[in-house]
């Protein structure tokens, strides 16, 4: 052997080959093991699973007549939050003993991040020679490890099943029945997911009004989605009226203005424009300072989720710009987004991969990385945040930074996307009419906002 003949390994040969030869088993294999560990790793944590015991006790008021707004639940008092819809949904977690509850509860949510990683890269549109179910697994057996996965199941909360609706509905081929029940849905559950609705009707005015400039009707895939989306969440509204005419109510009339009863805004937990205000002015309620902040990024967001999906082809995975900036811009201007609300970030980092492996530059490739690095990194609880004491209200500045590191992550996303977008539409705009663009593979899902 010669010194400029490379030495192989074998068994680095071998390794390669069986990869290539069985991806999904390989995949499943990592994926189970990596769910084992996150079992083994939370039981010896001793994880309460707060939330869950909430929604059980929301569930047992319901089915027993009680307010349910006038329960609290645990050792910790807290009290419930959400629309009375979704105490219908908690009831049969009160029919399971406690210990069933918390496997069945984690299974669930296993599932439903691998549905959520599944859904995103059919978002995406990745990848393209890798088997969809082999990458589905492998970045699942990563993703559990996120802080916001990772609290999501710690506390049993119910995160990964509004994303999955969201996912499934903007996953959707245009004009598909049943697109826009997953956002109406996941309203009535909680209200947040509503910003989707609202995001969509924008799309499908824009879009009207391209049609109506040049003759045709007016009636597009977009309008279409938006007004499922409102009839589901109607319907939700409806049902929970019915079935609980007092405490829908209360829900309706006051308690949805409630702001604080969710928790002090100030908490290091709270990954919002009003929990960032609140720490960065050292106050409980930063009252109208949070309005203005808030009506300005959701007005910015807003316009960058409709740009990314009006650009249509020209900006590749556009329908994922889009819906990551929709996601985004909900969590910043919610009063209240806890960091386990951030699980948005796994289509998120899956887009800015996407977008690396795309372009092939080291920039894009160091910010996706370093995004997902973050991500995992449980930065923001390296700052004092014991309960009750309220650490939060008197942080230095680099405290403030750390616990603010969702919402400038959030904040970055959007302008980067902003970005693309407009580059995006500036081509079109630029390009002949004559021309047609040929339909990528990696746009095939932008059809359910692009206007044709």
């Amino acid at each position: 052997m010669t010194a400029t003949q490379p030495i192989s390994d074998p068994r680095t040969g071998a390794v390669r080959d069986l990869i290539a030869r069985r991806p999904n088993t390989l995949a499943a294999l990592a994926c189970l093991a990596s769910f084992t560990c996150f079992w083994i790793a939370q039981r010896a944590a001793h994880v309460s699973m707060i939330d869950l015991m909430v929604y059980r006790a929301e569930g047992w008021t319901m089915r027993t007549g009680h307010d349910l707004y006038a329960m609290v639940a645990t050792e910790a008092k807290l009290p419930n939050t959400y629309p009375p819809f979704a105490a219908i949904l908690f009831a049969p977690l009160s029919w399971l003993g406690v210990p069933a509850m918390r496997t069945a509860a984690t299974l669930a949510n296993l599932g439903l991040l691998v549905a959520v990683v599944h859904l995103s890269l059919r978002l995406v549109g990745r990848p393209h020679r890798v088997p969809r179910a082999a990458a589905t697994l492998a970045v699942s057996a990563l993703a559990v490890w996120c802080e916001p996965v990772w609290t999501t199941l710690r506390y049993g909360q119910i995160n990964l099943l509004l994303a999955v609706l969201v996912l499934w509905d903007l996953t959707r081929r245009s004009g598909h029945r049943w697109a826009g029940v997953g956002i109406g849905i996941a309203a009535g559950i909680k209200l947040t997911p509503a910003l989707f609705g609202v995001f969509l009707a924008l799309v499908g005015a824009a879009q009207g009004w391209r049609r109506l400039r040049t003759g045709r009707p007016v009636w597009n895939p977009a309008l279409r989605r938006a007004t499922v989306a409102a009839a589901a969440f109607v319907g939700t509204v409806t049902v929970a009226a019915v079935a609980l005419p007092r405490d829908s109510h209360d829900f309706w009339t006051r308690m949805v203005f409630a702001a604080n009863r969710v928790g002090h805004a100030e908490e290091t937990a709270n990954q919002s424009v009003r929990g960032v205000l609140a720490r960065l002015l050292h106050t409980p309620d930063p009252g109208g300072s949070w309005l203005v902040a808030a009506a300005l990024v959701g007005v910015l967001g807003l316009a960058v989720a409709v740009a990314a999906a009006l650009a249509g082809d020209r900006l590749p995975s556009g329908a994922a710009w889009a819906a990551c900036a929709c996601a985004v811009t909900a969590l910043l201007v919610s009063p209240v987004s806890w960091s386990h609300h951030w699980v948005w970030c796994v289509p998120m980092v899956l887009l800015l991969g996407s977008e690396a492996l795309r372009r092939r530059d080291p920039r894009w490739r160091a910010g996706a990385a370093l995004t997902g690095v973050l991500f995992c990194s449980f930065l923001l609880w390296a700052v004092p945040h014991t309960p009750g004491w309220r650490f939060e209200l008197h942080q230095n500045a680099g405290q403030m930074l750390l616990s603010a590191l969702y919402p400038l992550i959030g904040l970055a996303f959007l302008a980067v996307a902003a970005t693309q977008a407009a580059r995006a539409l500036r081509t079109r705009r630029e390009t002949p009419r004559t021309v047609i663009p040929a339909q990528s593979r990696t746009s095939r899902h932008d059809q359910a906002y692009a206007d044709h």
